[in-house]
């Protein structure tokens, strides 16, 4: 199973970041341009929290605040889980359906490397998959 370290090697994705000062505007605006549903929050280069598309929805949209407006600092979650570079990305499934999250951002050594989504996950366990199913059958056949 490839772990994490090898998925940000091989993908090379720059880590979105914005500072807790920044507005939900900016940070909306970020996630539109880049494709991306979570971006990270980093004040003096530490992750402070997240901020993603179900925090905007849960606590921007459904309490009326106004997103020109408010600081992440208000909405981001700020309990943030991460996984280091060497998790297994099943494990890394495993731990986003336990504590039902779509996001983990990737630290090592207090250092941020990157972030991984539950879409990268399923498609890497789908890869994986594929291949398992491929070895099987040159197995049988042969």
């Amino acid at each position: 199973m490839i772990t994490v370290r090898e998925f940000i090697e091989q993908t090379k994705r720059p880590v979105w970041s914005l500072s807790s000062n920044n507005t939900v505007r900016q940070a909306l605006q970020l996630m539109a341009d880049k494709n991306i549903g979570a971006i990270v929050i980093k004040d003096q280069d530490n992750l402070t929290g997240i901020f993603s598309e179900r925090d905007y929805a849960r606590k921007v949209v459904l309490k009326g605040k106004n997103s020109n407006d408010t600081k992440l600092a208000e909405v981001m979650s700020k309990d943030v889980i991460t996984i280091s570079s060497d998790m297994q990305i099943d494990a890394c499934m495993q731990l986003m359906t336990d504590k039902r999250i779509r996001h983990l951002p990737v630290v090592d050594n207090g250092k941020s490397l990157g972030i991984i989504s539950i879409g990268d996950v399923v498609r890497l366990m789908i890869d994986e998959q594929k291949y398992l199913i491929e070895q099987l059958q040159k197995f049988v056949t042969s």
